[in-house]
């Protein structure tokens, strides 16, 4: 693309596509109702978690499904996962998102989900390939754990999973699932969407024939690309309209 076209397409597509204003409460009951629709949801596993003020995450109790999701569910809890708003308890697992939360202060919202194909990529020892378009928002931006740690309710798992994602966007666990982190709600929420896509994919293509890889200058300028806030506001927008 032409630098001139490029240029005129980056300084215009913010004023293009406007994102709704929600609070943080309000994108993760959609984010759950989202990813629940979308294939994300088994059973009980699988937790949201987005920071709250003045202090703790916002996360959703145990018991209640992601297509359960209601702002009036959703319980505050601090650093040793105790509720400190709302009635319930959080799931126990949301230790290891503390982890992540203490190690990078970037991450604003934490997905972990265990979606079909990802859960199925993630059983046959092989790490997520970005090697079709609408993977490249997770291209050289999606960590690899390759051994099971066991479920993740104690501070080891926390520690191993945390140091696994190290400063990436996304990972996947062996055995287990995939997991984004964000900046916001709807970036992490975006991640998984296309992360379980990008997983789909490359079954599919795998049982076919051999993966292509793309030259990283084309992947690393689609990822910003289909990164930039306004592309993943206006998404997010369009998936909660559909599935929310």
């Amino acid at each position: 693309m032409p630098d001139d076209i490029r240029t005129h397409v980056d300084s215009t597509i913010g004023s293009g596509l406007r994102s709704t204003e929600r609070t943080d409460k309000a994108k993760l009951v959609l984010a759950a109702r989202i990813l629940a629709a979308n294939g994300h949801a088994a059973g009980l596993a699988g937790q949201l978690t987005v920071r709250a003020e003045p202090d703790g995450w916002w996360t959703l109790p145990l018991g209640a499904g992601f297509e359960e999701a209601s702002e009036g569910t959703l319980l505050r809890v601090d650093g040793n996962v105790r509720t400190i708003e709302g009635e319930g308890m959080p799931n126990p697992a949301v230790r290891f998102h503390v982890w992540i939360y203490n190690a990078r202060p970037d991450a604003h919202c934490i997905v972990h989900t265990h979606p079909p194909a990802a859960s199925a990529l993630s059983t046959i020892g092989r790490p997520l390939v970005c090697s079709h378009m609408d993977a490249m928002p997770l291209y050289d931006d999606c960590a690899w754990l390759p051994e099971w740690p066991g479920v993740p309710v104690a501070d080891e798992e926390g520690r191993i999973i945390s140091e696994a994602l190290g400063g990436k966007s996304a990972i996947l666990l062996a055995h287990h699932g995939l997991l984004t982190v964000g900046k916001s709600v709807e970036e992490a929420t975006y991640l998984a969407y296309y992360f379980e896509l990008a997983a789909r994919r490359q079954l599919d293509a795998e049982a076919a024939g051999s993966l292509r890889s793309v030259p990283e200058v084309h992947g690393l300028e689609a990822r910003r690309f289909l990164r930039q806030d306004a592309i993943v506001g206006a998404s997010f927008d369009h998936l909660a309209r559909r599935d929310g």
